[in-house]
């Protein structure tokens, strides 16, 4: 029971760390909601306690509106004017009016219950909002706590300062073994300003508790002489980190490796046993992608820029290890690289290339006129389209083994005619099928614009509007943003004809 305000507020004060005067909110609010029980909830009830004394008084209130409002909604809780003046003669609009009533008795079984509930509610919501104080600027910190409780949701973390963290399952590594009173180390992933459940929440599945984990052991990144580029996880089994050192006289894999592996063990004993490679970090993208597919060789490798894929050969007998059990070595390599990476055997890239090279020769043979060992020579030497013959500068053609000024200068010339018939030809189809009026009417969509969908097919605005953002975005210089913005424009007359819901 409640007999001594003042020795309350003190005691919970210490024991929880919080103020004073949110103690003192609590239990006001808990005196209020016990007056509500006691008398009506259809009343607004205020409780004010001296805080030097711990006296308490309690008052009904009211807001006051003028005579003539036509704002009051509920009378238990509000006053016109001339009612108002009888409680306080003082009375004013848009201000609360006060009559004093008998104050419930906090001894009481019922009211010494209540009140418990509501300060308890309140101690902790203030308990809360401390700790969301405190951590929310480190997220993405590692933190360490003695794990207190465990349920089928996940484990309940003491990190110190009266916060507790939770660590999900789904964020805990499989099959690894936690328990009560274990001490476990976790990234900080997110806050949980709901007023259910624990604050902090922890990760130890996440890419950032990886890279946080070689900061800790690895001086040199903290010294900003190694930078770890990105990392990529399959928890508990595997990783791949990406580091680089601006300074050429320090080896980033061998410090991060340690003497005898010494700092690559103690972040792999943290992650359960996961193993995990170092990759150094090359600006030439190639030559990273074939450092990530470490330990697997890499024969050959084809770039696509334009799809952000490329192929990758490797000897016959290595293409398990490069796949990896369940594709789990080229996931992870395609994560920490940001490539779409496409594993082959040497034989098969050979085919590959076969297909690719015939299929350009082809084409040469019939925009140019060309027999087919010039063909197959070009496509050869890297080139894959009638621009690139057309344009390139004339060394380039001529570097090529058996090519010499005449016929150089033949090429281009057919090359570049055969450009200028497309154009025409364009041209003339534009003139049939160009932008029509409800298209170029758009605000969304310019004149240069409307061409280039034109071109593409789309010549009219319901056609705009049937299309796709990956489909428009294909279109040179039509980004994601203009496209959305000319696909919702060329649909209003949808929405206001009921053919799609929002």
């Amino acid at each position: 029971m409640i007999t001594d305000i003042i020795n309350v507020v003190d005691t919970l004060s210490e024991a929880k760390d919080v103020e004073r005067e949110v103690i003192f909110e609590a239990i006001e609010n808990a005196l209020e909601s016990t007056t509500k029980k006691k008398y009506t909830e259809n009343m607004d009830v205020k409780v004010t306690i001296d805080r030097e004394s711990g006296d308490y008084k309690t008052y009904q209130r009211w807001m006051v509106f003028a005579d003539d409002s036509r704002e009051l909604e509920d009378p238990d809780f509000e006053l016109r004017m001339i009612d108002a003046v009888d409680i306080d003669k003082d009375a004013k609009e848009g201000e609360y009016v006060y009559q004093k009533i008998e104050s419930v008795d906090l001894d009481s079984r019922i009211g010494a219950q209540i009140a418990k509930q509501v300060i308890v509610q309140k101690v902790r919501e203030a308990e809360k909002k401390k700790v969301i104080e405190l951590y929310e600027d480190r997220l993405g910190e590692v933190l360490s706590g003695v794990v207190k409780r465990v349920d089928r949701n996940g484990f309940y973390v003491d990190v110190g300062n009266n916060a507790e963290a939770f660590l999900p399952r789904r964020e805990s590594i499989a099959k690894e073994a936690i328990r009560p009173q274990d001490r476990i180390k976790a990234v900080l992933k997110d806050i949980n300003d709901d007023l259910k459940g624990p604050p902090l929440i922890l990760s130890r599945v996440s890419s950032d508790f990886l890279i946080e984990l070689f900061k800790i052991e690895v001086p040199e990144i903290n010294q900003n002489l190694i930078n770890i580029v990105g990392a990529s996880r399959d928890p508990g089994s595997r990783a791949k980190i990406a580091v680089r050192s601006d300074d050429k006289r320090i080896d980033a894999v061998g410090a991060c490796v340690g003497m005898r592996g010494s700092r690559v063990q103690s972040v792999s004993n943290e992650l359960n046993g996961e193993r995990i490679d170092i990759i150094l970090w090359s600006d030439n993208t190639a030559q990273f992608v074939v450092n990530a597919m470490s330990p697997a060789n890499v024969v050959s490798i084809v770039v696509d820029e334009e799809n952000q894929s490329m192929d990758i050969a490797v000897e016959e007998a290595k293409l398990s290890q490069a796949i990896g059990k369940g594709g789990q070595n080229i996931r992870l390599a395609s994560e920490l690289t940001q490539w779409k990476l496409n594993v082959l055997s040497e034989t098969e890239a050979l085919e590959k290339d076969d297909e690719e090279i015939q299929k350009i020769s082809d084409l040469f043979v019939k925009s140019l006129s060309v027999g087919e060992d010039v063909a197959i020579l070009l496509a050869q030497e890297g080139f894959t389209s009638i621009e690139q013959v057309a344009y390139v500068p004339v060394t380039e053609l001529q570097k090529i083994e058996g090519f010499d000024e005449t016929l150089v200068n033949e090429l281009r010339e057919r090359a570049q005619d055969q450009l200028l018939l497309e154009a025409i030809s364009t041209e003339e189809n534009l003139e049939e099928h160009g932008p029509s009026d409800d298209l170029l009417a758009l605000e969304t969509v310019s004149e240069e614009i409307a061409y280039s969908l034109a071109r593409g097919g789309i010549n009219t605005k319901n056609l705009l509007a049937e299309q796709s953002i990956d489909e428009l975005i294909e279109i040179d210089d039509i980004d994601e943003e203009m496209a959305s913005a000319m696909i919702l424009e060329a649909r209003e007359d949808w929405f206001k004809e009921g053919k799609i819901e929002s």
